[in-house]
């Protein structure tokens, strides 16, 4: 699921006149650059005012009184799971906040993860475990940690439609111009996760998931793994899906076109990645692969709707290369037939990535509901706390703003919960 780590050998020794036990290989790894950003000031101040600085030392230790494989399995989703729920939890206001950082922030989650992989990947187990094994564990604690494998929608109640929809968030980005962001889509997934919405034709309940800025995550197959169960027929298949990133200052926008194209901007891993959107083998898909794929969300209703104070536009623009051309052109009311993508409504970047990858597999297996992606405003500090080596980790505006953003993505998410059938 992530970029491959240097992996360091250490040889097993022989005697000629004895036959011991052959030492296990070392296969702990250096700590990714998202786990090195982790002991910088503003992490460690996010986790220890969250009550967050304990998760990685406990998963240490749980890690540390394992005897096999098969249990450090059982003891890493127990732990990611637990991390998901202890951060919904003190989202929306269950427990203990556990410091004076406020509930809203989901840097918590965040840095704890990259807490619980640093020490997962450091961990020197007392039996065998192979770099593939080791990998694995890494993955199913990114996945146990994210809410990608918890995501429980309901079937119908007896005499009672349960509406079902899935909206997912992404971590924080861009960590090396400012350490201390936050990312307002990942807030919003931890305050609607299990949430229900009441609407006039009957309740909708929500489940969310959170996914990573790297390119090599969607290349596997993340977004593909985590929605499939939702999207295929069946009591619990979802009746409206929302993928959510930061987008713009200033606006939300509902991304009318998604393109099939990898503009190379660096992700939390600090790598770059130019290409077609890579689909990973085994997922239901269209061939030919397309270039362009379309929102199914009601654009019109949302953006005549009063979802809140921030305006919401349809954003229909893309950057193509015409049928017969060699030249990206950007054109404001769509792509054209034929065209070869550039960069979708919301760009060429893991947002547009999302919103195609989604959408394709609706098409793919043939999921009639409302869907697509939501670009939200970018999430700013107050005017007095701009400068990233001198500032903050945060400050009344930049809670206030955050608050603002999840209640309009809220908002935005009950004209579609009352627009879906």
């Amino acid at each position: 699921m992530r970029p491959i780590r240097t992996l360091v050998a250490v040889a097993a020794v022989s005697l000629a006149i004895a036959t011991p036990a052959v030492a296990a290989p070392d296969t702990t790894a250096t700590p990714t650059v998202e786990e090195q950003r982790l002991d910088k000031a503003a992490p460690q101040e996010i986790l220890r005012r969250s009550g967050f600085d304990d998760v990685a030392p406990d998963f240490a230790r749980a890690l540390a009184g394992t005897h096999s494989a098969a249990e450090a399995e059982r003891v890493i989703t127990r732990e990611g799971r637990a991390l998901w729920k202890r951060a919904v939890d003190r989202v929306q206001g269950r427990g203990p906040a556990g410091g004076d950082l406020s509930r809203d922030d989901d840097r918590p989650l965040y840095w704890a993860r990259l807490g619980m992989t640093r020490a997962l990947g450091q961990w020197e187990p007392g039996f065998p475990l192979t770099d593939a094994r080791r990998a694995a564990l890494l993955d199913t604690l990114e996945r146990t940690s994210r809410g990608q494998d918890s995501i429980d929608l309901p079937a119908d109640k007896a005499g009672q439609r349960v509406k079902r929809i899935v909206v997912t968030g992404f971590d924080p980005f861009q960590l090396d111009a400012d350490v201390r962001r936050s990312n307002p889509s990942g807030a919003a997934a931890l305050a609607l996760d299990g949430t229900t919405i009441r609407t006039g034709s009957g309740p909708a309940r929500v489940e969310t998931a959170v996914f990573p800025v790297r390119w090599a995550d969607f290349a596997d197959g993340t977004v593909e793994r985590t929605l499939l169960p939702a999207f295929r027929p069946g009591p619990r298949q979802v009746d409206a899906f929302m993928t959510v990133s930061q987008g713009r200052v200033g606006q939300f926008d509902v991304e009318r076109t998604n393109g099939a194209w990898r503009g190379g901007y660096p992700d939390n891993a600090n790598v770059s990645r130019t290409e077609t959107v890579p689909i990973p083998a085994g997922v239901p898909t269209p061939r030919p692969q397309p270039q362009w794929t379309t929102t199914t969300l009601p654009y019109e209703k949302i953006v005549a709707a009063n979802t809140g104070p921030v305006p919401v536009h349809d954003h229909t623009e893309v950057t193509e290369i015409p049928a017969g051309g060699s030249t990206p052109v950007v054109r404001p009311d769509g792509p054209t037939p034929g065209s070869t993508a550039r960069a979708g409504g919301g760009g060429d970047y893991l947002s547009n990535e999302i919103g195609y990858r989604a959408t394709l597999l609706r098409d793919a297996v043939g999921l009639k509901a409302p869907g697509g992606h939501l670009h939200t405003p970018v999430l700013q500090f107050g005017p007095g706390n701009t400068d990233p080596a001198t500032g903050q980790v945060t400050d009344p505006d930049f809670v206030h703003n955050r608050e603002a953003i999840t209640a309009q993505v809220r908002s935005i998410l009950m004209v579609v919960a009352t627009t879906t059938r």
